[in-house]
């Protein structure tokens, strides 16, 4: 990704996350096993899903592609994180920050999409059941997915487009731990009024167009899930159902905190740390609420165990 903004070849220094040294060390710690179980549980959906044929349905291909997805988004952000915290080694250039909010702003964009299109799967299995192997083809999740990992890319395409060509002439001191796009336009000395304005409304039609849609998949599931007549599969569809709500609600709430409101007073320490919700948390929690969660996924987690024991 090439830019040509010639006023910004110095780099850039990420602050960080906290100017307290004596936590430094206790969140390395806890971040690295975050980072590390959200890699570690990833993989193995991802592993599980490809050797049990069981699992080759719509639903786990939606899961697989999440899984893959919080893989890198999670690696996007955490790493830098977890070396500023041990050495300190805050400088990042100017194309390097770019890049690093390209695929930053990308994942998560796609991380919506995906949301939105795992619910619309399950509205299509408990809602019109009779109808969904025929609705829910191989083609049709194909074009789910491209659609999503398509529409990801040119949604990080576009603040990083606008805010390559700002000037940043004064300090270039970013108050975060990674390159995102509020702490950049407070330090550019361009105007960036249209900037601004064109990321709240692109942020705006991702976050709640998403979340307004993946919301009505829920209502229309919760509708049918109060017409089963044993009070035993409510429960048990209903906890499913809530798991996945309260993953998607602290996502979206967070993002909507950060970038679909006016201009607010809000310190930079409490925005780092909201931040670390979307960008540390719900990649962790992911797996564990979509997959490991599921009875099918663990039947299908020992059955592979037992096969690599085995052999």
């Amino acid at each position: 990704m090439h830019f040509s903004n010639q006023t910004n070849n110095k780099d850039f220094v990420i602050l960080g996350l906290l100017n307290i040294p004596d936590l430094d060390i206790p969140l390395f710690v806890a971040f690295f096993l975050i980072f590390l179980a959200t890699i570690i549980g990833n993989l193995i959906i991802l592993t599980v899903v490809w050797l049990e044929r069981a699992l080759h349905t719509p639903m786990y291909f939606f899961l697989t592609n999440l899984s893959f997805l919080e893989i890198w988004y999670t690696a996007t952000i955490v790493p830098k994180l977890l070396t500023n915290l041990l050495v300190k080694n805050n400088n990042i250039s100017f194309s390097g920050c770019m890049t690093q909010l390209f695929f930053f702003v990308t994942f998560g964009a796609s991380e919506c999409y995906f949301l939105l299109v795992m619910a619309y799967d399950r509205y299509m299995a408990i809602c019109k059941p009779l109808h969904y192997s025929l609705l829910m083809d191989t083609k049709t999740c194909f074009q789910l997915v491209t659609g999503s990992w398509t529409t990801g890319v040119l949604t990080g395409l576009i603040p990083v487009l606008l805010i390559s060509q700002l000037q940043f002439c004064q300090s270039r001191q970013i108050n975060h731990f990674f390159c995102d796009i509020p702490p950049l336009l407070e330090l550019s000395c361009s105007n960036t009024n249209n900037t601004e304005i064109s990321i709240f409304i692109l942020s705006l039609l991702v976050l709640f167009g998403s979340l307004m849609l993946t919301l009505i998949s829920y209502v229309f599931i919760v509708i049918s899930i109060l017409r089963i007549a044993s009070a035993n599969g409510r429960n048990r569809t209903f906890s499913t159902c809530g798991a996945h709500l309260t993953v998607v609600l602290i996502y979206y709430g967070t993002m909507i905190f950060m970038y679909v409101r006016p201009h607010s007073n809000y310190s930079s320490d409490l925005k780092k740390c909201v931040s670390i919700f979307y960008t540390v948390v719900t990649p962790g929690l992911n797996p564990i609420i979509y997959s490991l969660r599921n009875k099918e996924m663990k039947i299908s987690v020992r059955r592979v165990l037992k096969r690599f024991i085995l052999s």
